[in-house]
């Protein structure tokens, strides 16, 4: 980092990639459901009346997955049609599960791509596991299908541009599941801190203290019976089986998963760039951990802590604790705000602001309605997120949507970066314009990765 290391250089340097990024801003490139970006023929959508039935697919029912089925299924005329998963073993328990409650039973089916040639399918809810997200995204877009996908919205960052440009380009609804986009007191938090609740927010803290048992060690073995083992690879290289690389175990290993930085932190990421009110990548980023107490096959750090530093000079810092730790201020998963004038503690939809050297309480959650734009009142919790999805892709209009593929891929890229950071052991500068690393030919190769046919995330989209 030696070109940038004295002060005059340093802000240069950030002075000329604001100037940059403001450009792009400027022009639309960065902002949430812009234009298409070329004149192309999307699959026409089929025109849903505000009564008419919503046909949805679910795509890997093992966890979240489910979760979301039901959350989707308890919804005004919204009908789950499909379940899809490669691991046949899923499927008995849960279309009974689901039939309870839509009064129908869905569907099955082990291959997606069966999921997105269903013309009566109008929607795919997408929870697999990491590695599949983009290219299911961009294969549903392509099929003429609006989406809600999990969060990390993308295994790595390149990938993650793609799903940006394939949303626009065939004119869908993408939406990300950063539920707290829709959360009532949340929305009023933010529109607090925006408008200068604690004075000129300069730093946000993200907070992921989750304490995890060992893997332990398994050797290779068998494929279980009913599992479509290929199609659960994707684009990931051919490995043998092991227990420690499936069922969500898969989150600790590079090839599918991006450790718990990228699995919890996401959200809280998300909510940290979003108090800070940035809408741009950060220049420069450190990461540092390690993997302490257990001899496992685990591939991660369960012990983390990121830095990410914006062209204006606001931070972001993000902190992992694996194993076991003290709360801050009573959080464990959460944020925290500084400004100028006070700060403020955000656990879940509960928020508290303090003031001056005294810590005098200021506003809360308890009073979030007098904060909030009654556009935030709608309703809270991870259900007005998937409202939010169908009320969007009923109207066709992506701009309804509270977390768009922009702003959950801008996020997204956050805790991407920071694995980068961490696993090429030194600080990297990023020109968020061009989506590269500057001068940083390791950090750049893990920007994307080698696609195994035939699920390959193409170029073009």
């Amino acid at each position: 980092m030696s070109d940038i290391d004295t002060n005059t250089t340093r802000r240069q340097f950030i002075a000329d990639t604001s100037r940059a990024t403001a450009g792009l801003v400027a022009a639309g490139a960065l902002t949430a459901c812009a234009a298409p970006t070329r004149q192309t023929a999307p699959v026409p959508r089929r025109v849903l009346g505000a009564n008419e039935r919503m046909n949805i697919a679910v795509i890997g029912i093992r966890s979240r997955g489910m979760q979301l089925a039901k959350g989707f299924a308890g919804l005004p005329n919204v009908h789950v049609k499909t379940l899809v998963d490669p691991d046949e073993n899923l499927f008995a328990d849960r279309v009974a599960e689901l039939a309870a409650i839509q009064g129908a039973a869905p569907g099955k089916e082990t291959d997606l791509r069966r999921a997105f040639d269903d013309k009566d399918i109008d929607a795919v809810v997408i929870a697999t596991p990491d590695h599949w997200h983009a290219l299911a995204t961009i294969w549903a877009c392509q099929a003429g299908k609006d989406v809600y996908v999990e969060k990390p919205c993308c295994h790595n960052i390149w990938e993650g541009r793609k799903m940006v440009e394939a949303a626009r380009r065939y004119d869908r609804i993408v939406a990300v599941g950063f539920q707290n986009r829709s959360i009532m007191s949340v929305r009023a938090a933010m529109r607090f801190l925006h408008k200068g609740g604690i004075g000129e927010v300069f730093m946000a803290r993200g907070l992921c203290f989750k304490p995890r048992d060992s893997i332990g060690r398994h050797p290779d073995g068998p494929v279980p019976a009913g599992v479509n083992y290929d199609l659960w690879l994707g684009a990931a290289p051919q490995r043998p089986f092991n227990r420690n690389r499936f069922h969500y175990e898969w989150h600790w290993n590079w090839d599918f998963g991006c450790g718990d930085i990228g699995n919890q932190g996401p959200h809280q990421f998300d909510i940290a760039r979003w108090g800070l009110n940035e809408s741009e990548h950060p220049v420069r980023i450190s990461s540092s951990g390690g993997y302490f107490a257990w001899d496992s096959d685990q591939q991660t750090p369960n012990t983390q802590a990121a830095t990410l530093e914006y062209a204006d000079g606001k931070l972001l810092y993000f902190e992992v604790r694996g194993l076991y730790t003290n709360h801050e201020d009573g959080i464990r998963i959460g944020n925290l705000f500084y400004g100028t004038e006070g700060w403020m503690h955000l656990d879940g939809g509960n928020w508290k602001t303090y003031f001056g050297r005294k810590n005098e309480p200021g506003p809360n959650s308890e009073n979030a309605e007098e904060y909030a734009d009654p556009s935030d009142l709608a309703g809270a919790g991870g259900g007005s997120h998937f409202a939010n999805f169908i009320s969007a892709v009923r109207a066709g209009d992506c701009s309804k949507l509270t977390c768009d593929i922009e702003e959950g891929f801008i996020s997204t890229a956050l805790p991407h970066l920071s694995n980068i950071a961490y696993r090429v052991g030194h600080d990297v500068r990023f020109d968020g314009t061009k989506e590269r690393f500057i001068g940083d030919r390791d950090a750049n190769r893990l920007l994307t990765r080698d696609y195994r046919k035939p699920y390959v995330v193409p170029k073009e989209v």
